[in-house]
């Protein structure tokens, strides 16, 4: 697909872009061709459309926004949509959270928020949909949004070794296929699940995570992590180097060892990259998160600096109902309902 139509198809479904609105396009000098798809996407639909440029350094990690974007951001004159193209290095996972604090915060502009994000996730990969193919997936989405309601917990299982349970007794189903315009106006691009925020305390259980980390990309083993209310109490595995990722990415902060997410991949077109970002919308598969959740509408407490998903195949994933009754709606990663 030409990367333009699949930018302009994004922002036109998803973001609900109209002619006469104005979007700001922030990006890393290395993510500029993506960005600029994005803009003539936006232009072809009759935004108002700025591009800001951040320079990088390899191997250099920003904590922090550039003082000149923070006051860009915080203008009176806030944009419609905002969009990030950001290179997806775990080590400024801080520095994008911060981004999209500042870019929520007043609740009026909406956001697609995408680090990591490649030229060829546009051209062959999750955000290469067509108009349709991003319809069909809402419709999906808002079926299974419908059987998540009034669900109390969630057992997942895999023949690896998964074997958790977690609570979300009053916590918020939503999905980043479509924009929830009253709880939820941001989401990550490529889109493709559906997640909540389960209760901070209460996974318990081994998550064997065989794919793919946020921040490391594909796995070479499996990396498995033994799991206490909700917290993190063991990280093993035969890969040495990417165990030492986790662990230090979950020294950051005392939150950054509690979960915070939940969620199915619904993208048809999801492949398997070194970039989470696509990699966590696989329709085969659930990942956990640890970590923060604020910006997730309803009750959540996650306020780490940091957030790190774990992808797991082909789970099997078994609801229980508030009064009771068990509902098995995804058997070896497939959806049942």
């Amino acid at each position: 697909m030409e990367p333009i139509v699949a930018a302009r198809n994004a922002l036109e479904i998803v973001l609900e872009a109209r002619a006469g609105e104005s979007i700001l396009i922030v990006t890393d000098d290395v993510r500029r061709d993506v960005a600029e798809a994005f803009a003539q996407g936006a232009t072809g639909l009759g935004l108002w459309t700025r591009i800001v440029v951040l320079e990088t350094k390899e191997r250099e990690y920003r904590k922090i926004p550039p003082e000149h974007l923070v006051e860009m951001i915080n203008s009176h004159m806030q944009p419609d949509i905002f969009i990030n193209t950001l290179r997806g290095p775990a080590e400024e996972t801080p520095f994008r959270i911060s981004i999209t604090k500042l870019e929520t915060r007043k609740r009026r502009s909406r956001l697609g928020h995408c680090p990591g994000i490649t030229m060829d996730m546009l051209t062959e990969g999750a955000l290469s949909l067509t108009q349709e193919e991003h319809l069909r997936m809402q419709d999906t989405a808002r079926g299974l949004l419908a059987i998540l309601q009034n669900i109390e917990s969630i057992h997942v299982t895999s023949s690896k070794g998964t074997d958790f349970t977690l609570s979300v007794k009053g916590r918020t189903w939503f999905s980043d296929t479509f924009l929830n315009w009253k709880d939820m106006k941001w989401m990550n691009l490529p889109t493709g699940e559906v997640l909540v925020g389960p209760e901070e305390n209460s996974m318990q259980g081994t998550l064997v995570c065989d794919l793919a980390v946020g921040g490391i990309g594909p796995l070479k083993s499996p990396i498995s992590l033994e799991v206490k209310n909700g917290r993190v109490e063991a990280v093993t595995g035969v890969d040495k180097k990417a165990v030492k990722t986790v662990l230090d990415t979950q020294a950051i902060d005392r939150m950054a060892k509690y979960v915070g997410e939940f969620a199915f991949g619904l993208n048809p077109k999801a492949r398997l990259v070194q970039e989470f970002l696509e990699s966590e919308k696989v329709g085969s598969a659930i990942h956990v998160a640890f970590g923060n959740n604020m910006d997730y509408p309803g009750i959540v407490a996650n306020n780490s600096a940091t957030h790190q998903d774990f992808l797991v195949d082909k789970p099997t994933v078994t609801v229980t109902r508030v009064d009771g009754t068990e509902h098995t709606i995804m058997v070896n990663g497939k959806i049942t309902y």
